[in-house]
């Protein structure tokens, strides 16, 4: 369906949607299928996907919210363990009410009752002990992404933990896999809210020789954080299960606005923790270096000038100040191909940065050393694509992979332990969405747009891949461990709405 026809359909169907809304009466609205394969929900599913008409009416002003304090420290899970090469905690899911303003308390979802959730830190090769529990009013699970870890302890939405129960995950990290990860729910249809709702934290795997270690660190995770006027959690609108979720505060470290100091050269690792925003970042009066991308260090330096980060998405760059004063980090205005009546796309100030001009510090001929896997013995293509049924509203909006919605109970492909794959990932669309794959980290081989083809600018170990509009992408990867795996678009709305397929490794 070409675009001008599909925008035409979705007027249409929005439409008719809202003109049910007037007449709907309260109760009615609250019950309103918004989420994923409505024709089989039950009333309890639709009630774990609260929708708030076309846009979000009376949100909170962006000034609300107190600007330019010092960048908060992201706080440590504590290793109880005495066990050398051990790390063991608690990690405990709940709701929580958090003083934003002396006028605003809001309530989150948060673990461990911090915004954001603590950040763990271990180091490759130590085995890894979490007692889980879920003190929220809907089930969950905690997906350790981007992590290597067995399937059964990878938090599927198969294995969700019910309210007031517990589970611990366990499992040991190998060698070679150091890198910038982080952990967050993936329940079935609860993603998204659980998400904007507050629940997300980092997880960071240090190498045990570090090439960088005389470099200073500095952690920023970003996401944003969408307020009604009473300073309270907005459900999400149907622009946003359309798009995905945008909120008016884009966020670091929890923090609206921050001031962030760089006195020398610094590694910062950053992540894109929001449910549908695409971050453009940009720095001006710094050179800046990637170094390493989801899964680890990237075998050399590759210069920047603007860093694109999609939903899930990690990088650790080298930031180096070429002149003294205060710059602003930006997300650069963005058109990604939204549906509908989106709002203009605008440039952001995310914090505000105190530079030291500074020198580029001495570096090792050669970062990592990335594996070769070698030649692919088998291929697998996927195709996104997204349909409208008029008659049906928002359940009849579909965002699908080779034409099915997700469905827990069917196998989509199987792969061997072992066996080197090559995926293609066309995204038949007029949006742009981006590709996870649970369990490993892959290569990106080659990307073709308009008849032509392209190889990667620089190669690094993956997770998250971003594809353009009827663009397609094609990655290299191998499974170690047996059992399910799940691939989606981590847009998260999408993914909630059928954009997501299961992977059998046997």
């Amino acid at each position: 369906m070409n675009r001008r026809l599909f925008l035409t359909k979705l007027a249409a169907a929005v439409g008719t949607l809202a003109a049910a809304k007037v007449v709907a009466q309260p109760h009615q609205m609250e019950k309103m299928p918004s989420g994923h394969d409505m024709g089989n929900m039950s009333r309890h599913d639709m009630s774990n996907m609260p929708m708030e008409g076309m846009h979000n009416g009376n949100l909170l002003p962006e000034s609300a919210l107190p600007k330019n304090l010092p960048l908060p420290d992201l706080k440590k899970l504590l290793n109880t363990s005495d066990k050398t090469n051990y790390f063991s905690a608690t990690l405990t899911a709940k709701p929580v009410r958090v003083q934003l303003t002396p006028q605003l308390e809001t309530e989150f979802w948060a673990y461990n009752d911090q915004i954001p959730g603590p950040a763990i830190e271990v180091f490759e090769g130590d085995t890894v002990e979490i007692l889980f529990k879920n003190e929220l009013p809907q089930p969950t699970t905690v997906h350790w992404h981007g992590l290597p870890v067995p399937p059964d302890q990878d938090g599927n939405p198969q294995d969700e933990i019910a309210p007031g129960a517990s589970r611990v995950y366990k499992f040991t990290l190998p060698e070679g896999c150091a890198g910038t990860y982080w952990y967050h729910p993936h329940g079935h249809n609860t993603v998204a809210e659980q998400a904007f709702r507050g629940l997300a934290g980092v997880f960071i795997v240090k190498p045990k020789q570090d090439p960088l270690a005389h470099i200073p660190v500095q952690n920023w995770l970003i996401s944003d954080l969408k307020l009604s006027a009473d300073g309270q959690i907005a459900p999400n609108s149907m622009m946003d299960w359309m798009n995905g979720r945008e909120g008016q505060f884009v966020l670091v470290n929890g923090a609206s606005h921050p001031e962030i100091t760089l006195n020398q050269a610094t590694r910062a690792r950053l992540w894109n923790a929001c449910s549908g925003r695409y971050l453009n970042l940009s720095l001006n009066d710094a050179d800046i270096y990637l170094i390493g991308t989801d899964g680890g260090l990237l075998e050399q330096p590759y210069k920047l000038t603007t860093l694109l980060l999609t939903p899930g998405e990690r990088a650790e760059i080298l930031v180096v100040p070429k002149k003294s004063g205060t710059q602003s980090l930006q997300a650069l205005a963005y058109d990604r191909g939204k549906m509908g009546c989106a709002t203009e796309e605008v440039t952001r100030s995310l914090a505000s940065v105190n530079l030291k001009a500074s020198q580029l510090p001495d570096l090792p001929q050669k970062l990592a050393t990335l594996p070769n896997l070698g030649k692919a013995s088998a291929v697998k293509t996927l195709e996104y694509t997204e349909t409208m049924d008029m008659g049906k509203g928002m359940s009849g909006m579909n965002f699908l992979i080779n034409g099915k919605k997700h469905d827990l109970k069917r196998i989509d492909l199987t792969s061997k332990v072992g066996e080197v794959e090559e995926w293609e990932i066309f995204n038949n669309s007029h949006m742009e969405h981006n590709f996870h794959l649970h369990g490993t980290q892959f290569t990106v081989v080659s990307y073709q747009l308009n008849g032509q083809s392209r190889l990667p600018e620089y190669v690094g170990h993956k997770d998250t891949i971003n594809l353009k509009p009827y663009e397609r992408v094609r990655i290299k990867l191998v499974q170690q461990h047996k059992g399910l795996r799940m691939y989606h678009c981590h847009i998260l709305e999408h993914e909630t709405l059928g954009m997501m397929g299961q992977l059998n490794v046997i």
